[in-house]
C-alpha cells in the first residue's frame, strides 16, 4: 500500500518538476511560480506535501513565497525549485535547480552527476556514509564542494524529516544501512570552490509546521490549531496556504504566538556561508529487499 502511495505520487512529482524545469520563469514572480506549480500538483491528483521552496542564488534552501510576493527571477538567477507531492501522507520530494546563464551550467551538471552516482548504489543495507562518500567525492573531483551541513533524509507517512539524515560528505563513525521497505531522499547541494560549503540560518522564516496540539488556553488559538491540524497534519505549510481563510495580520499575528508557546516551528531561510551561488538536486527512492525504485524519475 506504501509503495502504491509513493508511486502515484513520484509519478505526478516527476511530472510537475521536469514542467517546471522546461519552463522560462525570467520575469515570473515567486508568488505566480510557487502557485502555479502547486496547481500543477493538485490538478494531476496529489497534494502538496509541503510549500514550493524556491531558494535563488546563495539561498540553500526554505524560502517560499510570501503572499502576493513580487520577487522575480532574473536571467542571471541560479534558481532552485524543491518540490514534495502526497498521496495519503505518503510524500515523494525532488529538486532542480534551472539557470539560463551558461556560467552556472557546470554547477548544474555535477549536482545531478552527484545524486545520479549516489542513487546507483543505494541499496538494501548500503551504509549512509557510503553515499555521502560518493557525493563529495563527484563533486570534489570536478573542482566544486558539497554543502556539508545539509542532507538527504527519510520519509515517513506524513512526516518529511523522518529521523535518518543521509550525508552529502564523508563521515567518520557512526552509519545507518538503508532499510527495506522505506522511502529516502537524496539530496546534494553544490557550491563553488571558493564558497565556505557550510549554510547557517538567515532572518526570513516563512516555512511553518505544528509540533504540538498542547492547549494554549486561547480559544483563537487552540481553533487555529485544530484548523492547521485537520488540513495539514505535521506537514509543513505557507502562510499565504492561510490567507483565503484568515486576514493575513491575524494569521501572521497568531502563528508568532504559537511559535512563541512551541506549539507551531518556524523553519529559516538556509545560506550559503560566504555567500556563494549553491545548486541542489533531489530524488526520493523506495527500497525494498532486492529493488531501490526512484519514484521521482
Amino acid at each position: 500500500m506504501s509503495l502504491e502511495n509513493y508511486t502515484r505520487a513520484g509519478r505526478i512529482a516527476s511530472i510537475v518538476r521536469e514542467n517546471t524545469r522546461k519552463r522560462n520563469h525570467i520575469g515570473r514572480t515567486l508568488d505566480e511560480i510557487c502557485n502555479s506549480i502547486e496547481k500543477e500538483i493538485i490538478d494531476n491528483g496529489g497534494l502538496p506535501a509541503f510549500p514550493v521552496n524556491i531558494s535563488i542564488n546563495e539561498i540553500a534552501a526554505h524560502y517560499t513565497a510570501e503572499p502576493n510576493d513580487q520577487i522575480v527571477i532574473k536571467d542571471t538567477d541560479v534558481v532552485k525549485i524543491d518540490l514534495g507531492v502526497h498521496i495519503n501522507g505518503y510524500v515523494a520530494d525532488t529538486a532542480v535547480t534551472i539557470s539560463y546563464d551558461p556560467k552556472y551550467d557546470q554547477l548544474i551538471k555535477i549536482v545531478e552527476l552527484s545524486l545520479s552516482e549516489a542513487i546507483k548504489i543505494a541499496r538494501h543495507n548500503t551504509k549512509s556514509s557510503e553515499i555521502g562518500k560518493t557525493i563529495e567525492n563527484t563533486i570534489t573531483h570536478n573542482g566544486l564542494k558539497p554543502i556539508q551541513n545539509l542532507s538527504g533524509h527519510s520519509l515517513d507517512q506524513y512526516i518529511i524529516h523522518a529521523g535518518k539524515s543521509i550525508p552529502n560528505i564523508k563521515t567518520y563513525g557512526s552509519s545507518f544501512s538503508l532499510s527495506s521497505n522505506q522511502a529516502y531522499a537524496i539530496e546534494p547541494f553544490v557550491t563553488t570552490n571558493d564558497g565556505l560549503g557550510i549554510v547557517y540560518e538567515g532572518k526570513i522564516r516563512n516555512i511553518f509546521s505544528l509540533i504540538s496540539r498542547k492547549p494554549t488556553k486561547d480559544k483563537e488559538a487552540d481553533e487555529f490549531i485544530l484548523y492547521l491540524w485537520n488540513r495539514f497534519k505535521t506537514l509543513p505549510f505557507a502562510l499565504r496556504w492561510l490567507v483565503n481563510d484568515f486576514a493575513e495580520a491575524t494569521a501572521r499575528n497568531t502563528l508568532d504566538y504559537l511559535i512563541k508557546k512551541k506549539n507551531v516551528r518556524a523553519y529559516p531561510i538556509l545560506v550559503e556561508g560566504n555567500n556563494k551561488v549553491v545548486s541542489q538536486a533531489e530524488h526520493t527512492v523506495f527500497i525494498s529487499e532486492n529493488l531501490s525504485y526512484i519514484i521521482t524519475k
